[in-house]
């Protein structure tokens, strides 16, 4: 963070907005732009907060975003009125951590995109209650804060829930003989590519119709950002680039 936007913070927090907007107007463009760059930049590759890139996940596909903790995403109309909800698991990637592990200051590789996302606190009475509202769910995938894809599919894609009910029920019977199971939660659902975008198994995939593709990098950006992504899904959204 550069001395200048630690200064603005410190105004905002601790300064009237009077004060704020003063010392703002006594600055010229090119500084202005330069914080704000840096702020965004900051903002968006925040790993201990996803506000920013649910956000931008929700409203280019298309939905109406929802700043509530509880509840899902975001919604829209459809051409009937009826209500769309949307759940965003949007992924970012860091190409820091790589350059780290290249020279030797990390040990582990870092994971790459993988069409993937995870249901934090999961339980069976919320799953059941995802599959009566069947809310669609928008995959995202970022590198450094900068959007890469948007897939979008139902919560009641078969494959995606024939995952979700393995986990669970996995969770269950290691909760089998516990004296209580109250408050008592899967602490993380997770999911990749492969439990959505294939309709079919075996050596002859096919690609579910379920899937679609609301935003995807063309491929000559795209191929930038190839090792940042699993080689499978990348190969994927590959042949649908434009």
């Amino acid at each position: 963070m550069n001395k200048e936007l630690e200064h603005i913070i410190k105004l905002y927090c601790t300064k009237s907005h009077r004060d704020l907007n003063d010392y703002l107007l006594s600055k010229s463009k090119d500084l202005l732009i330069s914080v704000l760059t840096d702020l965004l930049t900051i903002y968006m590759n925040d790993k201990n907060s996803s506000t920013l890139r649910e956000f931008i996940t929700v409203s280019v596909a298309g939905y109406n975003h929802l700043t509530e903790k509880i509840g899902y995403n975001g919604f829209r109309q459809d051409a009937f009125g009826k209500t769309i909800n949307c759940e965003a698991k949007p992924k970012n990637i860091n190409t820091f951590e790589f350059e780290k592990y290249k020279n030797g200051k990390r040990k582990t590789l870092p994971s790459k995109l993988n069409g993937g996302g995870n249901f934090t606190d999961y339980t069976p009475n919320r799953f059941e209650k995802d599959k009566e509202n069947n809310p669609n769910i928008l995959v995202s995938g970022f590198v450094d804060g900068k959007l890469i894809y948007i897939l979008e599919f139902p919560f009641c894609n078969s494959s995606f829930l024939l995952n979700l009910e393995k986990k669970l029920e996995r969770w269950k019977n290691k909760l089998k003989g516990s004296q209580s199971t109250t408050g008592q939660f899967l602490r993380s659902a997770d999911f990749d590519f492969k439990d959505y975008i294939y309709a079919t198994s075996g050596s002859d995939k096919e690609y579910s119709k379920d899937v679609k593709i609301l935003y995807l990098l063309p491929k000559s950006e795209l191929k930038k950002f190839e090792n940042y992504i699993v080689k499978e899904f990348y190969n994927y959204l590959y042949e649908n680039a434009q």
